[in-house]
């Protein structure tokens, strides 16, 4: 029996066509297997594609699970707000919530010309350049300072923009080093802040925006500058700006988010 999907192609974190972070949307009756559910995320070749199906728990009003090309993620903050983006469009309404497995209940808003995602806070602690000697090698500039979450987040401070546009890691290197993001970063010339974010090891060798980076930015950059709300640029290839809010143990990244595509997948 041939299964037709109801597909978006959805470019989170941008306010026109080719730029932010490319996500797949796909709404589901039910699971397909988990299987089925990477090699989707394989065939769509997008950092995630996100697969939703209406919640029956009465704590939010989806479900949602996230696939890289080659595994099931615990949190993915640019799919989850193309996901919002793409249900809030369909169905209407300024609010939308979703179920995960690991990641607890998460918020879409409606906000201004885009939309408003809350995320758990990432909390990081200091960690040593010895502890950070190999990941460090492989960035190819030591960094001011380096914190890190057990979650698997890498935080490395760096002085300005242009050392963070600089550099030139050794991708394959940084692949071995596991499924840890490697998130550099420093204060922006046209933003509050820059990055830019690295996940080899989970098959996306430079990510153009990263929502879930940015829950760990947002506490991190908050306690640096001083203040709850400020704005942000991913300075990738595609390139992305976000506005960042922290709101006690929450994240808000704030973004368009244009669909580019819309059809079926068909399996």
């Amino acid at each position: 029996m041939t299964l037709k999907i109801p597909y978006w192609h959805v470019d989170a974190f941008a306010s026109r066509p080719f730029g932010g972070n490319q996500a797949a949307v796909m709404v589901l009756d039910e699971w397909l297997p988990d299987e089925t559910l990477v090699k989707i995320g394989g065939e769509n070749l997008f950092a995630e594609t996100a697969f939703v199906v209406r919640d029956t728990t009465g704590e939010a009003d989806w479900e949602l699970r996230w696939c890289t090309p080659t595994y099931e993620i615990a949190l993915c903050g640019h799919a989850t707000l193309a996901s919002g983006h793409v249900l809030l469009q369909r169905d209407g309404g300024e609010r939308i919530t979703f179920r995960t497995r690991l990641s607890g209940i998460l918020e879409v808003v409606r906000a201004d010309e885009g939309y408003e995602l809350a995320l758990p806070a990432i909390a990081t602690a200091p960690d040593s350049a010895a502890n950070q000697a190999e990941a460090i090698r492989l960035l190819g500039a030591e960094p001011l300072e380096v914190f890190r979450s057990e979650l698997g987040y890498n935080v490395y401070l760096y002085a300005n923009e242009a050392a963070v546009r600089g550099l030139a890691p050794d991708i394959r290197g940084l692949e071995k080093l596991g499924k840890d993001q490697f998130i550099v970063t420093a204060p922006g010339d046209a933003t509050d802040i820059v990055s830019r974010v690295f996940v080899p090891g989970g098959g996306v060798d430079e990510d153009s925006v990263t929502g879930s980076a940015h829950a760990v930015l947002t506490p991190y950059w908050a306690r640096r500058l001083g203040r709850e709300s400020f704005t942000a640029h991913q300075a990738s290839t595609r390139g992305g700006d976000l506005s960042l809010r922290l709101d006690g143990e929450k994240a808000w990244l704030g973004g368009p988010c244009v669909t580019v595509v819309e059809g079926s997948f068909t399996l």
